[in-house]
């Protein structure tokens, strides 16, 4: 595997220095980013729903073979800002149902499929078994799929289950990089727990029309607030509470990481908008993530984690005393020691008691795609959600499939607990804390799809690629 990488190093090296490269790439980007503007202002929004992602594709395959580094970043940017442009264009020329230029994000992942298909043979023994065994699992509940479900849905379950597999093992298989990708991921979170949670304040006390014009559209208005000012749960750039949630969940875990003078403005919007998007399930998985670093790290980086901590308090909480943010944050905390009474909570019980023998008894799964239906009156394909992870495993991939699937993430968890180097490399405490809080928010809600699966199997990998440097390196 080593002479595989090298050689795939020297091919991506053979016509530009890493000098050239990078403002090469930085100017494809800038090119991106002007063709979307120019678009949207220019009376050509409509094409957007096309142009945006076939140009973000090209400009991933560009990122992805002339600068490896840049195309991490970009990838994650992607994932953030795509449902913010959706929006736009939408409340601009009208409502898209079919929601296609949501599929970006799952197309520039896709182009890191050449990494998978090309080192997961040699690299099974070498630490790469736990993403094998999720892409069988995966393989299999595809096959299933295409036997009981229409192939659209069966291709979007697909998009949803295996890009976080394939992500996370591309960030695994340069683990001879793990410095410059630490680094790169750090100050790609810091920018966007910044840029999130401002817009995510702006969002909660202006109601932007877009904004406003989705959430009735969408009818999610019965789950993310009234479309007004005050009254919307934040959801950001994202397109719904729970992304929006588990990005500054993991987002807020990684600014313990980092120092510099955009850690306390970063921190203070950040902390701001996650308590305003009442997202209950990331706020205990933000919690627990706190309690791994904690109980990982020496003494010193304790005492600077909780001083940290402390600080963003003193800043924070007296924000949230202020009309009306501290009804709707006192509301929302005492509805934990009201959960009896709850309605989320009594939909998630209900579901359990409902379905939960039933998930356990579907040896042969009901296939990717299972929870994409065509509603009869519109003809649309819809999403019906199923607030856990643990029975959307069972129902989709049965128990043929669910037993690699979780039998990787389980040999992910077992693996990266052992590991060492988080008493000196706060990172990787970070990593695995994100990575193992998303494992058990599995429990209540599919944290394994889409962009909460990115963080959860992405910050394995990273921290398995940590070890796997510092092993070559020597250091213990």
């Amino acid at each position: 595997m080593a002479s595989q990488q090298l050689l795939f190093n020297s091919v991506l090296k053979e016509n530009f220095s890493p000098q050239e490269r990078a403002p090469q790439a930085w100017m494809v980007i800038l090119g991106f980013v002007l063709l979307t503007v120019v678009c949207y202002f220019a009376g050509a929004a409509g094409m957007l729903r096309l142009v945006f992602p076939a140009t973000a594709l090209l400009v991933g395959l560009f990122l992805y073979f002339r600068h490896p580094l840049l195309y991490i970043g970009f990838t994650w940017w992607i994932w953030f800002i795509t449902p913010l442009v959706a929006r736009l264009i939408d409340y601009r020329i009208g409502w898209d149902p079919t929601r296609q230029i949501l599929i970006t994000p799952y197309l520039v992942v896709f182009v890191c499929i050449g990494t998978f298909l090309r080192y997961l043979p040699s690299s099974i023994r070498q630490g790469g078994l736990p993403f094998f065994l999720g892409f069988i699992g995966v393989f299999y509940g595809f096959l299933v799929g295409l036997i009981y479900n229409a192939p659209i849905p069966v291709a979007r379950g697909l998009l949803d289950w295996l890009s976080p597999i394939i992500f996370g093992f591309h960030l695994f298989t340069n683990w001879r990089d793990y410095p410059s990708y630490r680094q790169h991921i750090q100050r790609t979170f810091l920018w966007c727990v910044l840029i999130l949670g401002a817009y995510g304040v702006y969002q909660f006390v202006v109601a932007p029309e877009w904004d406003k014009y989705w959430l009735l559209e969408s009818k999610m208005f019965t789950s993310s607030g009234n479309p007004e000012p005050f009254g919307m749960r934040v959801w950001s750039t994202l397109h719904s509470v729970g992304p929006f949630g588990s990005v500054m969940q993991a987002g807020l875990l990684l600014l313990f990481t980092r120092t510099g003078f955009l850690i306390f403005p970063a921190s203070i919007v950040g902390y701001l908008s996650f308590i305003l998007a009442q997202a209950r399930t990331n706020w205990g998985g933000w919690l627990l993530g706190v309690v791994l670093i904690l109980g990982s790290v020496k003494a010193k980086i304790q005492m600077r984690l909780i001083t940290i901590i402390l600080i963003m308090a003193i800043c924070v909480v007296p924000l949230t005393t202020i009309e009306p943010i501290s009804e709707i944050v006192i509301s929302r905390f005492e509805s934990f020691s009201n959960l009896e009474n709850d309605t989320s909570f009594r939909d998630r019980s209900g579901s359990y008691d409902r379905n939960l023998s039933i998930a356990l008894s579907n040896g042969l799964g009901n296939g990717l795609g299972n929870i994409w239906k065509v509603n009869e009156k519109t003809g649309q394909i819809e999403v019906f959600v199923i607030d856990s992870g643990v029975l959307d495993i069972f129902f989709t991939l049965g128990w043929f499939g669910a037993v690699p699937y979780l039998g990787g993430l389980i040999l992910l968890v077992i693996n990266v607990s052992k590991y060492t180097e988080s008493r000196f490399d706060s990172f990787v405490s970070a990593a695995r804390a994100i990575g193992i809080s998303f494992c058990l928010q599995l429990v209540i809600s599919s944290g394994m799809l889409s962009i909460g699966g990115m963080m959860l199997w992405g910050f394995l990998a990273m921290a398995m690629a940590a070890h796997k440097y510092y092993q070559h390196q020597g250091i213990k």
